[in-house]
C-alpha cells in the first residue's frame, strides 16, 4: 500500500527534502523523546520508515488524540501551560523544556496521522521560538530543564499502575549526554547549533 504522503510504500524507508537550519532546529525540540531506533530526528515525519498507522496509534493510546480538534486543544493545552504549571507552584520555577519536547513530539506524530499538513505542522513549530528563546540559551539549558522535569514526572507515578511504563531515568540520562557530546556529528543538536534559530534561516 503506498503512503498518502509520500507516494512511497509504508515498509519503504521516508525520503523527505533536507531541513533548513531553523526547520532542523524546531524539530529537534524533540529529540529527549525521540530514543529508538524507529525514530527520525532530522526531518519532520518522525519515522525513518513510513507508518501513518502507527502515528495515529500512539496518539491515541499516549494521548487520548482520534482528530485535528482534539490535537489542536492538546498542544494548546502544552504551549501554554502543560507540566509545567503545577511546578510553578511548587518550586517558583517554570522549566518548559519538557513541554515544548513533548509539544513538538505530538505535532510531528499529527502530521504523521494526517491531522496536520506541512505548512500548518510548521506553524506551530515555529510557535515555540519565542518562550523557548527566553527560557534558554543553549541546548545544555534545554536538556537540563527536560531531565529535571521528567524526573518529578517518574516519581509522580510511583506507585501508581503507570510506575513501569516510562523508560528508567538513567536511559534518559544517557539519551541526553549523547545528544550533547560535541563529538557525536549525527546529534541534530551539533547539526543545528542552538544560536542558528537566531540568525536568518537558510539551507543545509
Amino acid at each position: 500500500m503506498f503512503d498518502r504522503l509520500w507516494g512511497r510504500r509504508r515498509d519503504r524507508l521516508v525520503l523527505s527534502p533536507p531541513l533548513s537550519t531553523h526547520q532542523l532546529w524546531l524539530v529537534s525540540l524533540s529529540a529527549p523523546v525521540n530514543r529508538g531506533p524507529e525514530a527520525s530526528r532530522t526531518a519532520l515525519y518522525p519515522f525513518r520508515y513510513a507508518d501513518d498507522a502507527r502515528a495515529q496509534r500512539w496518539l491515541r493510546e499516549q494521548w487520548e488524540i482520534a482528530d485535528r480538534a482534539e490535537l489542536l486543544s492538546r498542544l494548546e493545552g502544552l504551549l501554554t501551560d502543560g507540566y509545567r504549571a503545577p511546578l510553578a507552584e511548587r518550586f517558583r520555577i517554570e522549566p518548559i523544556a519538557w513541554d515544548v519536547a513533548l509539544y513538538t513530539d505530538v505535532v510531528r506524530k499529527g502530521f504523521a496521522a494526517g491531522y496536520l499538513d506541512e505548512p500548518t505542522a510548521w506553524r506551530l513549530l515555529r510557535a515555540t521560538v519565542p518562550p523557548t528563546t527566553a527560557a534558554y540559551d543553549s541546548w545544555r539549558a534545554f536538556a537540563d530543564d527536560y531531565l529535571l522535569v521528567r524526573l518529578v514526572w517518574m516519581n509522580g507515578l510511583r506507585s501508581t499502575r503507570d510506575a513501569d511504563f516510562p523508560a528508567p531515568q538513567a536511559v534518559s540520562d544517557a539519551h541526553l549526554r549523547t545528544l550533547l557530546d560535541p563529538a557525536n556529528t549525527q546529534s541534530p543538536w551539533n547539526q543545528a547549533p542552538w544560536e542558528v534559530i537566531t540568525r536568518p534561516d537558510r539551507p543545509r
